[in-house]
């Protein structure tokens, strides 16, 4: 797992960290899970395909049911409640299978949900808090629905934000970092705690070990210290 820290919130920032440029001779042009954040926009002009979060456009029907008892709201997070129990039998199947399973069983949610916004959109006042909840839905639908048709796409990003909300919530006590150069190595320490925890290390014993072996570990081998390789000194 890898933390970028940058000192503000620009898409400048976001194709940098995936090697993307202007020629469109980028290194990398895979599927990008994510929101709907304006920074992402550009990278999709340059090779990338975008992949939409399916628990974003879900959660704005949440908080219109959450907080106004909305029916549109309750009635669309029962179409997101069929493609969740989808997702939970499929989800330890392989790619293929997954894949297969998704078009035959969501595709017929995802075009009945479609349907069924397309109609709800035609009786809400522009501007509504309802209305932007389903035009969030219907005018990112190709990117909401992606997954259905690739094995190998989660349906949402969640997993990577159940791994940054202690970052996150953090954030909100560290109120800065002191530097950008500061930000940039507690990116760095973080991609190694969190990636010695996601190889099943303890951080704190991953970590001291690491810090007592440097001082000796020559350059040439400091690659075995890295968390998917590193093993405990006997």
């Amino acid at each position: 797992m890898i933390f970028d820290f940058a000192d503000s919130r620009g898409g400048q920032h976001v194709r940098a960290f995936l090697g993307l440029n202007e020629s469109g001779n980028s290194a990398w042009q895979g599927k990008l899970v994510c929101d709907d954040f304006s920074g992402y926009k550009a990278c999709f002009e340059l090779g990338v395909t975008e992949a939409g979060c399916l628990a974003h456009a879900r959660r704005k029907f949440h908080e219109l049911w959450a907080n106004h008892g909305s029916q549109v709201g309750e009635q669309a997070l029962k179409f997101f409640g069929e493609f969740y129990e989808i997702e939970r039998e499929v989800r330890e199947l392989d790619p293929d299978e997954r894949k297969r399973l998704r078009q035959l069983r969501s595709r017929p949610v995802a075009d009945a949900l479609r349907q069924w916004l397309s109609g709800q959109r035609q009786r809400v006042p522009e501007g509504s808090a309802t209305a932007r909840a389903i035009d969030y839905s219907l005018k990112r639908w190709q990117a909401l629905t992606r997954f259905i048709d690739d094995g190998d796409l989660p349906a949402d990003n969640n997993w990577v934000e159940n791994q940054i909300r202690p970052i996150a919530l953090g954030r909100n006590n560290w109120l800065f970092a002191g530097s950008l150069r500061a930000g940039q190595r507690a990116a760095a320490i973080m991609s190694l705690m969190h990636s010695a925890r996601l190889n099943g290390h303890e951080p704190h014993a991953y970590l001291k070990d690491v810090l007592e072996r440097l001082p000796t570990q020559p350059a040439s081998r400091i690659a075995e210290l890295l968390p998917h390789r590193w093993q405990a000194a006997l």
